[in-house]
């Protein structure tokens, strides 16, 4: 009999279900994928899996959300990871209500999806074994001192965290989406005293403000339609622990007044409830944004700015800190070869250039993700070749005063890029920019041709295999079919 925890994975996209199944796997759990929702209720009524990763737009008789209403009928417990490239606020709604336990809009980042499943097993069976990658409080284990480096400004970094550990003042973290603020945010929850308490992580921009309130703070049961019973909000479950708000800017107004209500006394009530619920949870906050600009514009707080930015912890960008690029590359190829069972390569001297050179506008998570796909895939060739296109659109963002009247073709990457010998379908809008085209226009023009040059490369590199091309590209299979008919690749010749 199989001892590591089942998750039951439905989707309706076969190549979606097996990369979830490969990841659930690596991460010591025992992935298992279905294609529609109702066989994944009759399988759920007889394998009973300990959580269930869902899409929730899927075709036949029955959709994710009408799975997800069943299997609260057969056990209310079970977290219910909804996960869907809609995203729309309607479905989100209905999802939670129904009782979700929360919502990933995809393309997701695998670390939140991997501390979300975390946090869902410890909630339901907080006496149960944690799977074998996580950690003992629980947290998947980040490698802190890779990711902090050397550098002055990260040893600045690794003093503040050392600094307000030991307090519970509130932190504020700032930078660039992917520099590592829940890494920090982590590290200060590790070196505290209540490292041995709940770790809980809300991204504030994930979910719209009604929904978001109820999550933070939970409801009474008649609360709202489809509120059936009582449920504990976040800090709740955090009491005693650590709160990581991620996104704190993007908060609305309305609610940031009553987080601020928490941090002065540590009491608010509940969605519908009559009653003051007392809590003692630190908080953490992360932004990417510029919270004293948005004071001055009247979108923040400035009185919940001050309670929150008591200690600040600047990220700086992965492009201040070029020294680290080797080590880091080093240590994300040895974590995913033993991860996906892969031989060990260090990536060729050409490479190395090209990631000392590039400006890395994802920063930390960026090149992990390259990485991961290079070592997948047993190839560095996609990872140079989206480089490439990185410094294409690096490039157009400081082209020069418009000139004389340029054909579309010039705004695309280079020609050479292209070979001569293939025949290229022409675009199904061709559009030559004149002197009354605004920047708008020239901007979404050359992307779309960007992108289109790139599937067909990528398709042609994979002898029109479009499921490998997807896999190269990093989208879904249903989205580069969408994108091949919308560019016109529909209509070129196979190989």
């Amino acid at each position: 009999m199989n001892s590591k925890q089942q998750i039951m994975v439905v989707d309706d996209d076969v190549a979606i279900c097996e990369f979830l199944r490969m990841f659930l796997d690596g991460l010591g759990y025992h992935g298992v994928t279905v294609n529609n929702a109702e066989q994944a209720v009759q399988q759920y009524t007889a394998e009973r899996p300990e959580a269930v990763i869902m899409d929730v737009v899927m075709p036949g008789n029955m959709d994710g959300l009408g799975a997800l209403a069943a299997f609260k009928k057969i056990d209310r417990e079970v977290p219910v990871i909804v996960i869907s490239g809609q995203g729309r606020t309607n479905t989100v709604v209905r999802a939670m209500k129904l009782g979700a336990f929360d919502f990933v809009s995809k393309p997701f980042d695998e670390a939140d999806l991997e501390s979300l499943l975390a946090e869902a097993l410890r909630q339901r069976r907080p006496s149960r074994d944690v799977p074998p990658r996580e950690s003992r409080d629980g947290l998947p284990p980040y490698p802190q001192d890779m990711l902090f480096g050397d550098s002055p400004r990260m040893r600045e970094v690794t003093e503040l965290i050392e600094r307000a550990a030991s307090t519970d003042v509130t932190v504020l973290i700032r930078g660039e989406s992917g520099t590592g603020k829940e890494l920090v945010a982590r590290a200060l929850y590790r070196a505290s005293a209540r490292r041995d308490r709940p770790f809980v992580k809300v991204n504030c921009a994930a979910l719209p403000s009604e929904l978001l309130e109820s999550e933070l703070f939970g409801f009474e049961r008649g609360a709202f339609t489809g509120a059936i019973h009582q449920k504990p909000g976040k800090f709740e479950f955090a009491n005693k622990g650590t709160m990581f708000l991620d996104e704190i800017g993007d908060m609305s107004f309305p609610l940031q007044a009553k987080l601020l209500q928490v941090l002065q006394d540590g009491e608010f009530t509940r969605l519908g409830g009559k009653q003051d619920v007392r809590v003692d949870v630190r908080i953490v906050a992360a932004t990417n944004r510029d919270l004293l600009r948005a004071v001055a514009d009247g979108q923040f707080r400035d009185d919940l700015f001050f309670r929150l930015n008591v200690v600040s912890i600047d990220m700086p960008p992965l492009r201040e800190r070029r020294d680290e690029i080797p080590a880091l590359t080093e240590h994300f190829l040895r974590r995913y070869s033993e991860e996906y069972g892969k031989p060990y390569t260090d990536v060729s001297p050409e490479t190395k250039r090209l990631f000392m050179e590039y400006a890395w506008p994802g920063n930390i998570r960026e090149l992990q993700n390259l990485v991961r796909r290079a070592v997948v895939l047993g190839t560095e060739a996609a990872v140079r070749k989206e480089i490439g296109l990185g410094f294409t659109v690096a490039a157009r963002r400081t082209l020069p005063a418009p000139g004389p009247a340029i054909d579309i073709a010039s705004a695309a990457p280079a020609a050479s890029a292209v070979p001569a010998a293939v025949a290229t379908p022409p675009p199904p809008e061709q559009a030559s920019i004149d002197g009354n085209t605004s920047l708008k226009d020239i901007s979404r023009i050359a992307a779309r041709e960007a992108e289109r040059v790139l599937i067909l490369r990528m398709l042609q590199q994979t002898r029109w295999n479009r499921k490998e091309a997807a896999q190269i590209l990093g989208i879904s299979y249903k989205a580069l079919l969408y994108k091949i008919k919308d560019a016109g690749l529909d209509k070129a010749p196979l190989p």
